[in-house]
């Protein structure tokens, strides 16, 4: 639970500490470190992920939608009391929990429902000739998947979130229709 070493390097220990729950609760209730993992995991993709996936799908307006989904998760990665923090799906995957068959069982639904999500607001912009007509939508939605986990790492490395914008708005620039000069890319 340790922002700075990660799920890995952080023992039962440190969580009864932490939390001031006793070890013999935590394993009542989790079973093992394994288990609270799970259950943090799935707990922090519903209240976090959830509603960003929701807005992507529901926005309707395309590009716009997309560059609002990367200015949030900027935001929530560079600035506030858990800037530098990382994604917790992110920082899971990279801090080797993915050997975990269960964990990585849920990280690859959080994986298909980001690219879903984003292939709903690609869909849109797609409807709204926003977007360059060469694109393959399923290919890009992926590369967005990419770019999202990019910035999880390099926020959580010190990346400034005005470097990040930068690269957010080239990214969606490379997709936009030419002629298309609205600007909706993140600030």
């Amino acid at each position: 639970m340790s922002a700075v070493f990660g799920w890995a390097d952080t023992g039962i220990a440190d969580i009864v500490d932490t939390t001031g729950i006793s070890r013999s609760s935590l394993y009542a209730t989790f079973g093992s470190k394994q288990d609270l993992c799970l259950a943090a995991l799935r707990r922090y993709l519903a209240e976090h992920a959830g509603p960003a996936f929701a807005a992507l799908e529901t926005g309707g307006r395309g590009l716009p939608t997309i560059a609002e989904f990367f200015g949030g998760l900027i935001t929530a990665r560079c600035l506030g009391p858990r800037a530098r923090w990382g994604c917790l799906a992110t920082n899971l995957q990279t801090g080797g929990q993915a050997r975990h068959s269960s964990v990585r069982d849920v990280l690859t639904e959080h994986h298909q429902q980001l690219r879903g999500a984003l292939r709903a607001a690609l869909d849109s912009a797609d409807r709204l000739d926003q977007l360059r007509r060469d694109l393959d939508l399923d290919a890009t939605g992926e590369h967005l998947v990419l770019v999202a986990q990019g910035i999880n790492l390099r926020s959580r490395a010190g990346a400034d979130a005005s470097t990040l914008r930068s690269a957010i708005a080239a990214a969606l620039n490379a997709l936009r229709r030419s002629g298309n000069t609205t600007d909706t890319w993140p600030r």
